[in-house]
């Protein structure tokens, strides 16, 4: 009688099969990779560069009429100028009066008497050889010497969808005095101009118009300044971004 070899379950493959399973994961992975790296990847940029353009030439400090550097930029919007104007009002934030001897008035007469002036003028900043496109106020109060206060540029940027991209300056107002640099009657401005872009973002995030936020790292390379008045500011350097929700 032969003996016979038994056949048992699970025996080790051959070497050439496992080699050939191997290649095949090699090459799978391989193949997904360059997808990944040269298909999907690069489209992926390219619609982010289009939704969100490039800032990297765009100037971060503002200016007095007088040339003076003024308040730095730390805030943007992209969306039509009909939804920053209405995503601003829904935030609760006032259009601010022109600047004007009747304005300046106003807001004297409202700082003595410590009555509400919503809608008090700011100052006129400029950027790109131009004042300011929009400005607003949120009021602390009563009192108009203490306030939030946004002014807004139109960039030339766009979009994919077309809108504009704007570039602002949001500040808090602590006190009214005497600029420390022409002697003018001003506001002077709190120091953290971080938690005045901050506060900002959160009030439109509040609404509900608001499609994403992201953050330009390092757009301010210095990290501390003082405004044309005189009044120091800090900032980790960053610029927060709000995209609206197209209408």
């Amino acid at each position: 009688m032969t003996d016979s070899v038994p056949v048992t379950d699970g025996a080790p493959a051959a070497p050439k099969s496992i080699l050939r399973r191997r290649l095949t994961w090699f090459f799978g992975f391989l193949a997904l990779w360059a997808i990944g790296a040269y298909l999907l990847m690069p489209e992926g940029w390219y619609r982010y560069a289009k939704r969100h353009p490039s800032l990297d030439d765009v100037p971060t400090i503002t200016y007095t009429k007088d040339g003076i550097p003024g308040d730095p930029l730390n805030i943007g919007a992209i969306g039509t100028e009909r939804e920053l104007k209405k995503i601003m009002i829904a935030a609760h934030w006032y259009p601010a009066d022109p600047l004007t001897l009747k304005s300046c008035l106003e807001i004297a007469e409202a700082t003595v008497l410590k009555r509400p002036y919503d809608e008090a003028p700011v100052s006129n900043l400029y950027l790109w050889h131009r004042k300011e496109d929009l400005a607003f106020e949120k009021p602390v109060g009563d009192d108009p010497r203490q306030r939030h206060h946004v002014r807004f540029w139109k960039s030339e940027k766009i979009d994919s969808d077309g809108r504009p991209v704007w570039l602002g300056s949001a500040t808090y107002d602590r006190a009214v005095g005497l600029s420390h640099t022409t002697g003018q009657i001003t506001h002077h401005i709190a120091a953290d101009i971080d938690a005045e872009r901050n506060g900002l973002i959160a009030d439109w995030q509040a609404t509900g118009r608001v499609e994403e936020v992201y953050t330009v790292q390092d757009f301010q390379k210095n990290k501390s300044g003082r405004n044309g008045g005189g009044d120091p500011w800090e900032t980790d350097g960053n610029l927060k971004v709000g995209v609206f929700k197209p209408e």
